[in-house]
């Protein structure tokens, strides 16, 4: 395989990219955003991929979640701290209820540009090109908000470094002490689950109190009062990726410091393209998303590519095939890994082939499908004898009315009431909390399973 260059990529097929029109403008960008300090340390993407050795392996779980696309616009440490509670409540039930360390990682800091389905979208009659996130272009729908523009990039990295920096406040300054279980509950998560939630926080807050009783002093342990969590998000501009990639003293290898973990689409996971030769050069934990289309031979090249050591937590295969279909596409993509011997973590993502447009014209997905993709996906890793190592969402603390069904019954008519997301919809908290809790069921049984199975 050809020696790695970081801008290597150039020489590559570039798709879901922007054409920036100002040349000088664009270099001038680059030059300011390497000059700046990475956002994420090697350390701690190391961490990150020994802990995704452990999923794989069954001895941990992966839970990814944050928003479809980070905006501008609605930046704000409200946003942030509610998100981060949401995940946090739910790694308190998976952990809980599946008796296994739990994984953190947000789409956070970072996933701000998004592929679409089409270069332009046409509205009254109007052709422009689309909307790729607030990195690249806006949002409005004019002709002028729809051009490329480089500075966005410096926009960009500020938001994910004051992200980041709120991000490890919360995560070791107390936020996250599990004393402070009852605290993490949000005002609006209402209902069974709920309750269910608080019944739990009863139990933990128990066990803590006979621990103190016993002499254990669990009120000292660092486990119990910080957590370690990651940021990740999709590797799409790749100047952006390139101007942040610093060279690693300690291994001497190349670290993309723009996230902990980066992944390829499904749209831009081509062998021989742009993203491909970006991803295998870095020492971060890649994720690969794997839809309907992906080929036997295409997943042998790709494991081959971005992990040719097979090395442990290196690469995660994020598993998108919608509600109905994964029992016709996994089962072939498992053979293929155990044909080749390779070390993955499985991660299933039952968000991205569940997006139906709704009779009022809102694009939303519907709850009980999100649940029958999870369900699907632990049923056919149990039927293979396989390990489900990790759920992937697109999800929000805010009380968005994006994805219809839910505890709450979310409507097809109550989508306009708090409809925000910029692309697609989100879980929101009380959606979020309730997969927690039907994961966590599946994993349990799957535990049950395996320990009658050692009987």
């Amino acid at each position: 395989m050809a020696e790695w260059v970081k801008s290597g990529w150039r020489n590559k097929p570039r798709i879901q990219m922007p054409e920036y029109t100002d040349e000088d403008a664009l270099k001038a960008v680059e030059a300011q955003l390497a000059s700046y300090p990475p956002l994420v340390f090697a350390g701690e993407a190391r961490r990150l991929k020994e802990k995704l050795g452990a999923a794989a392996r069954g001895e941990a779980f992966l839970l990814q979640g944050g928003d479809c696309a980070e905006s501008f616009e609605q930046f704000s440490a409200d946003a942030i701290r509610d998100t981060f509670k949401v995940m946090l409540q739910m790694a308190m039930v998976l952990t809980y209820g599946a008796k296994v360390p739990v994984v953190k990682v947000g789409r956070m800091a970072g996933q701000f540009a998004k592929p679409r389905s089409a270069p332009t979208e046409t509205v009254d009659g109007i052709e422009l090109p689309s909307y790729r996130g607030d990195i690249i272009n806006e949002l409005d729908f004019t002709p002028e908000s729809r051009i490329p523009d480089p500075r966005k990039m410096l926009q960009a990295y500020t938001q994910a470094a004051a992200t980041l920096n709120l991000l490890r406040a919360f995560s070791t300054g107390g936020y996250a002490d599990v004393h402070q279980v009852h605290a993490w509950t949000l005002g609006f998560t209402e209902g069974e689950k709920a309750t269910k939630y608080r019944d739990m926080a009863n139990r933990i807050s128990d066990a803590l109190e006979f621990m103190k009783s016993a002499g254990v002093n669990s009120g000292n342990s660092a486990a119990l009062r910080t957590v370690d969590f990651y940021t990740s998000h999709e590797s799409l501009l790749l100047e952006y990726e390139e101007a942040l990639t610093r060279l690693d003293s300690t291994s001497g290898n190349w670290l993309a410091g723009s996230g902990h973990m980066i992944w390829i689409g499904d749209r831009t996971r081509q062998p021989d393209g742009a993203h491909v030769e970006f991803c295998r050069g870095v020492l971060n934990p890649i994720g690969l998303k794997c839809g309907p289309s992906m080929t036997s031979e295409d997943l042998k090249v790709l494991m081959n590519k971005l992990n040719p050591e097979n090395e442990a937590g290196r690469l995660t295969l994020i598993a998108r095939f919608g509600a109905g279909k994964v029992s016709e596409h996994l089962p072939r993509l498992i053979k293929t890994v155990q044909e080749e011997g390779a070390n993955v973590l499985w991660v299933c993502d039952p968000m991205h082939g569940n997006t139906i447009k709704s009779s009022s014209g809102y694009k939303t997905r519907p709850f009980e499908s999100v649940l029958r993709e999870v369900r699907e996906f632990f049923a056919v890793h149990k039927a293979e004898g396989t390990i489900p190592g990790g759920v992937h969402f697109e999800m929000t603390g805010q009380d968005v009315t994006e994805c219809t069904g839910g505890v709450r019954a979310v409507t097809e008519g109550d989508l306009s009431a708090r409809y925000h997301t910029a692309c697609d919809p989100r879980l929101n908290a009380s959606q979020s909390l309730e997969l927690a809790f039907l994961v966590a069921e599946e994993l349990s049984d799957l535990r049950n399973a395996r320990q009658a199975q050692a009987v």
